[in-house]
């Protein structure tokens, strides 16, 4: 019997097979979760809609599926990037047992600025991520009392996969 399932969302322009959400679906299975990796690649493709694909169909896809899996049991969002704004703003429209954010950019242009439901929460952000500075991620956390692993590493944690996943089993462990 599981204990609940987790949904993996990739970042923009990666797909289901990035070796964060890998990880992360290895650490799931091995603590008796289902997981599922949604393959965000068509919308992110859309560039007629904008720089980042079409963000709201994104976030529209990945409710859909929560909210089918909440059905079936508690259902823990997880994302990198792009694929943790759109798990922590689609908390706010499913009721989920917790949330595990890597790299979340807490704005995004015209959606709204990055939000979440009052959940267990991780957060792992690299010190020198380029895109997303780590003050506004800092704060965000803060505000939340979430759990924050800062690593000295760039946007994509490369250096810091293993490290992620143990914070992912971390959570998962609390839950």
């Amino acid at each position: 019997m599981s204990r609940g399932h987790c949904i993996l969302s990739h970042g923009f322009e990666s797909g289901p097979e990035a070796i964060k959400v890998t990880a992360l679906a290895d650490v799931a299975a091995r603590l008796g979760w289902t997981h599922e990796r949604p393959d965000f690649m068509d919308l992110d493709a859309k560039a007629d809609v904008s720089r980042l694909g079409d963000v709201p169909a994104r976030l529209q896809r990945l409710i859909v599926l929560a909210t089918a899996a909440v059905a079936r049991g508690p259902v823990v969002l997880a994302g990198s990037s792009l694929g943790a704004y759109i798990s922590a703003i689609a908390s706010l429209q499913v009721p989920v047992a917790g949330l595990f954010l890597m790299v979340p950019p807490t704005t995004m242009g015209p959606m709204p600025a990055l939000d979440a439901a009052a959940v267990p929460t991780s957060v792992v952000h690299a010190w020198h991520d380029e895109l997303i500075p780590a003050a506004g991620v800092i704060e965000w956390a803060r505000k939340r009392s979430a759990s924050l692993l800062l690593v000295n590493d760039g946007h994509r944690l490369n250096d810091h996969v293993a490290e992620s996943a143990a914070a992912f089993e971390a959570l998962l462990r609390r839950l």
